[in-house]
């Protein structure tokens, strides 16, 4: 894998690298089906399930106060990406705008372009997660998820759905698409959990 586009992290870098993964020198684009054409005006997003029903304008989400991030980003398909800096807003903000019933447990998040995968509450709000508007300083491209993607830098990025457009929370867990096609649950990258036979394959 290492080469023109990927390369071995370094004795420093390996502290930071989890293990089957190399190094990216650019940003990979991967993208399952065809990506969506959604402008800001014509983008919303949805709330429902175990929830008060709400549907937010782009105007509404980016009324909230925003923040400049720096993360490493770990694909399932062995590569990482260290410090890449994004501009957006904390995922514990935005549910401060929204009423969440207690017996919520979970989340399905669903996206233009019909993708959904599924979180649990515990990792879904965490003060390092956030929903992405920026990227390197400049507006998130469709290729990487614009306008809007969410990011848990703490999980594989199948779980950083591009293009996100709703959350519905849940009282039980539910699969989201990689999921139901054989990916881990839950995808924690130190614990190569990549697929659903738990052999960090």
């Amino acid at each position: 894998m290492a080469g023109k586009f990927f390369h071995k992290p370094n004795e420093e870098e390996q502290k930071r690298v989890p293990p089957g993964q190399h190094l990216a020198k650019g940003f990979p684009v991967l993208t399952y089906g065809e990506t969506p054409q959604v402008s800001t005006e014509e983008w919303e997003f949805r709330v429902w399930g175990l929830a008060k029903p709400a549907i937010l304008s782009w105007s509404d989400l980016i009324a909230l106060p925003q923040h400049e991030f720096t993360a490493d980003f770990h694909c399932v398909t062995h590569w990482t990406k260290l410090d890449v800096k994004w501009t957006g807003i904390k995922v514990t903000d935005f549910m401060n705008l929204i009423e969440v019933y207690p017996q919520a447990v979970h989340v399905m998040e669903h996206c233009y372009g019909g993708y959904t995968t599924n979180i649990s509450i515990e990792d879904f709000v965490r003060e390092d997660n956030f929903f992405a508007i920026k990227l390197f300083g400049e507006p998130l491209t469709t290729e990487h998820g614009g306008p809007l993607r969410l990011v848990v830098p703490h999980l594989y990025a199948w779980k950083s759905a591009k293009w996100i457009n709703g959350l519905e929370f849940l009282n039980e867990e539910e699969l989201g698409f990689w999921e139901l096609n054989g990916y881990h649950r839950r995808g924690e990258p130190w614990q190569q959990e990549r697929y659903s036979s738990g052999l960090g394959l």
